[in-house]
């Protein structure tokens, strides 16, 4: 399970790094559904103006939130993604409604988010962020704990699991750790024993 990150990988998108995402057994409440609707996943931060036109780089991007024809909101305020350039690493954005080089100032630092149910379907066995956080991690018949967030690491990606008794356990988002995710129901199954932890 992998996030792309400015070396390539997306932050905020764990990927199962092999392990077996299990189709769900329950379905969500009409308050689940209303609770997706309203979160909003972020996208990255405005970053210093590229040109005359409004254009600014984004840092910490979230490319596949970026593309042109999305509805961000920056501050209070929603726009339009009007067209994408620079990399995936260093897009650089444009905006309708942000035509010159003080507007895009104006908004640097800020946040941009997108909302939940308009982010792109991910690949098989991935996931993003807030899909993972708050699932209740178990080893077999044994509860663990509970995802606080998906950690991004050199390396890999980890979950960040809370735990009532003992420290935060990190799990790496690989196969031989995690045997399978599944966020319908809410669950994360690990293997402690890889871990090095006694199950």
């Amino acid at each position: 399970m992998t996030s792309s990150t400015e070396n390539g990988r997306e932050q905020g998108a764990g990927h199962a790094g092999g392990a077996e995402a299990r189709p769900g057994a329950g379905h969500a409440e009409g308050a689940a559904h209303a609770e997706h609707a309203a979160l909003r996943l972020g996208a990255g931060r405005v970053g210093r103006p590229h040109g005359l036109d409004g254009g600014f780089h984004v840092s910490a991007p979230r490319p596949r939130l970026l593309a042109a024809g999305v509805s961000v909101q920056i501050g209070d305020r929603a726009f339009t993604v009007r067209r994408r350039g620079g990399t995936e690493q260093r897009p650089v954005l444009h905006l309708q409604g942000v035509e010159d080089r003080d507007a895009a100032v104006a908004l640097r630092g800020l946040e941009i988010t997108v909302a939940a149910d308009s982010a792109p379907s991910l690949g098989e066995d991935e996931f993003w962020a807030h899909q993972l956080e708050g699932c209740v991690v178990h080893d077999g018949r044994r509860t663990i704990g509970t995802v606080a967030r998906l950690l991004e690491l050199p390396s890999c990606e980890v979950l960040e699991v809370s735990r009532e008794e003992g420290a935060t356990l990190l799990v790496p988002m690989v196969k031989d750790a995690i045997r399978g995710i599944d966020v319908e129901s809410r669950r994360v199954d690990v293997d402690l024993s890889f871990l090095g932890e006694t199950p």
